[in-house]
């Protein structure tokens, strides 16, 4: 893991209810749009990489029911919160890049808002590929960077102050045909991109700024590299661009969508990456 990715992760180290405030908000319509289009129905098994606080996690345990469900985070936090927010999932601390699941585990693997953040989008890609059954689902959605006003309007702000804040706005996925490509590229078949919609609500400005302040993905830790004035001129910059609301106000954001399935018969030599070494005795076993 690179030094960069270890800073990252290290930031969603925090309490899941500052997750929660900064794009925790977007799930309740998010994960909704995300589980219909990966074709999440009664009957099937279901794996949440990179699941948060759980957010995706409970629509999916709406569809198929906790004990069909098993979640994934690195951040030890989260998964803490995702367990007592959806009693009976399987929910574990880990990677993407090594799933503690047996091969042909699960009918759908799906991450939602978590290829960017990766530390090799590729080897987690194949992972999911590897523990979904074979003709089983591999889905992904990621912000569309240019159209995720939140994350934009921030972002805008550190740039005009600072010409080369960082952030996230390069992340893999962000951009349109990114995340198709990615499932192609590891073997998979079928691929469909789309796109999803989901917005929320703030009360005004303050409470869309706040969440920045806790610390919370490489939006958070940029305010807390920052000196107080140049946090206060960051804040006061991102009010103006957003128009100085005075009150309640919506904002509305788009994410890329790409499904893809696990080849049916396997192709020769699959998978193609190496078996996690707990996949034999971290065997997902949903009731019969």
């Amino acid at each position: 893991m690179t030094k960069a990715t270890s800073e990252v992760c290290a930031s969603f180290a925090v309490p899941a209810e500052a997750y929660d405030r900064l794009m925790g908000r977007y799930l309740p319509r998010l994960g909704p749009a995300f589980a219909s289009a990966a074709g999440v129905r009664a009957g099937m098994t279901a794996l949440d990489v990179g699941c948060g606080p759980g957010g995706l996690t409970r629509e999916l345990v709406a569809r198929v029911g906790a004990d069909s469900v098993a979640a994934i985070d690195p951040s030890a936090p989260f998964v803490q919160a995702c367990r007592a927010r959806n009693p009976g999932v399987d929910a574990r601390v880990g990677r993407a890049e090594q799933l503690p699941f047996a091969d042909a585990s699960f009918d759908v693997t799906l991450a939602s808002l978590v290829v960017g953040f990766m530390s090799d989008a590729e080897a987690g890609i194949r992972e999911m590929a590897r523990v979904s059954k074979p003709g089983g689902t591999v889905a992904a959605c990621f912000w569309d960077l240019h159209r995720m006003p939140a994350l934009t309007t921030f972002w805008e702000a550190a740039t005009q102050l600072n010409p080369a804040p960082g952030g996230e706005m390069r992340r893999r996925g962000g951009a349109a045909g990114e995340l198709a490509a990615l499932l192609r590229e590891t073997g998979l078949t079928d691929v469909k991109e789309s796109t999803l919609t989901a917005s929320a609500d703030y009360a005004d400005f303050a409470d869309w700024w706040e969440p920045f302040t806790l610390g919370v993905g490489p939006a958070g830790q940029y305010h807390a590299s920052l000196t107080p004035a140049d946090r206060q001129a960051l804040r006061d910059r991102a009010n103006e661009l957003l128009g100085n609301p005075s009150g309640p106000f919506t904002l509305t954001a788009h994410a890329w969508c790409a499904t893809a399935h696990r080849p049916q018969p396997p192709r020769p030599g699959w998978p193609a990456t190496a078996r996690s070494p707990r996949s034999e005795s971290a065997t997902f076993a949903p009731p019969d």
